[in-house]
């Protein structure tokens, strides 16, 4: 059981990476399920406290990427609709068959959403921006804290490797 709990975790650990970019999964709580799968093994000790924390610094990170993208669209002059557009112009640059479609989808989605609400390229433009630099700080927040836990995960199984039967 302890082999297919260390698997699984890992597994989630990698997720929340994916996490990080795809708008389906929460990328760090993700991540934090694979640490606590770890934790929930006989062969890795893994305290409360380190669960605790880990687990404190997703929940943040979630509410943080709700409120970043929107910060940088409102910063910009954007309007909810240049969010909305950078939501779907990233799902559709995930399944689009270039590299970094995500990144240009979400751009174009901003851009266009905001074109929808008030016609003026200028105000579109720069609120598209504002709404794809919100998008990117909290992706890449995400990314990075995803990247930490997969990182935790690796570390504390190799350095309680030894223990094991």
């Amino acid at each position: 059981m302890d082999w297919f709990l260390l698997v699984i975790g890992f597994i989630f650990t990698l997720l929340g990476i994916a996490g990080s970019f795809l708008p389906v999964l929460p990328g760090p709580i993700t991540g934090w399920i694979g640490l606590l799968l770890l934790h929930l093994t006989s062969v890795v000790p893994v305290s409360y406290s380190f669960l605790g924390i880990t687990l404190a610094v997703s929940l943040v990170i979630w509410i943080l990427d709700y409120i970043i993208p929107s910060m940088g669209t409102k910063r910009f002059g954007g309007s909810k609709y240049g969010a909305y557009g950078t939501t779907i112009g990233l799902i559709i640059g995930l399944i689009s068959p270039f590299p970094f479609g995500f990144v240009i989808g979400a751009f174009i989605g901003a851009f266009i959403g905001e074109i929808l609400y008030k016609p003026e390229i200028n105000r579109a433009t720069k609120a598209a921006i504002g709404s794809f630099l919100g998008f990117l700080a909290s992706t890449t927040l995400k990314f990075i804290v995803s990247v930490i836990f997969v990182g935790l995960y690796i570390s504390i199984v190799i350095n309680h490797s030894s223990h094991w039967h």
